[in-house]
């Protein structure tokens, strides 16, 4: 297991389970991946605080497979896109919801210090991430629990999606989207995000 270093980008996926696109009211999946990008600033390890911002009164969870890149990537094929990772990892795509909701745009409402928080490494050769249970944990209540062979888009098939617009660079984070259940945050919470055979991601709430 090894710590993730400091990415030049995180690339991140919305919308690619079908049961959250239905939580969110939406009458049908989009018909290609919604990528979107996160700061590296917003990135926080197991163990810190995530930080509800005075801008938003809804602050959520979103528990999401993590995936890390260990060589330069640039229009690779599905076929061959697992050849380049790196390894895998818990990650906690933490969003403003009601930022979110009030500009139809992703990017501010997921960008706050801390938003980023993400697990240690397993290397790629221990992990399938063909279907792995992703769930997340909230003070011992379990609130979202999903599987990776769910994605409408598979990691291979974003990452190759991914490359044909831009280059990854090695350390570079994609996160690949987040099961139903999504919910809130407290001040106070202990949030933890838990995918089969990775290293458990595990934050408290403050303000």
């Amino acid at each position: 297991m090894a710590s993730p270093r400091l990415p030049s980008k995180i690339i991140a996926v919305g919308r690619n389970y079908a049961d959250h696109v239905s939580e969110l009211g939406e009458d049908r999946p989009p018909q290609r991946p919604r990528i979107f990008l996160k700061p590296p600033s917003a990135i926080i390890g197991s163990g810190a605080a995530i930080v509800l911002p005075a801008e938003s009164a809804q602050v959520e969870h979103e528990a999401e497979l993590a995936v890390f890149i260990g060589r330069r990537m640039r229009r690779v094929s599905a076929d061959s896109a697992l050849a380049y990772v790196a390894g895998y990892g818990c990650a906690n795509d933490v969003t403003a919801r009601d930022i979110q909701r009030a500009e139809q745009l992703p990017t501010y409402a997921k960008s706050f210090d801390t938003f980023c928080p993400l697990g240690a490494m397993a290397s790629a050769d221990t992990v399938n991430p063909a279907d792995l249970l992703v769930e997340c944990i909230v003070n011992d209540e379990t609130r979202q629990r999903g599987r990776t062979s769910a994605m409408l888009t598979p990691v291979p098939a974003l990452l190759a999606h991914i490359t044909a617009a831009m280059t990854l660079e090695p350390g570079d984070v994609v996160l690949t989207g987040t099961p139903a259940g999504v919910g809130p945050l407290r001040h106070g919470d202990v949030v933890r995000v838990r995918i089969s055979g990775l290293p458990d991601l595990v934050n408290q709430v403050t303000r």
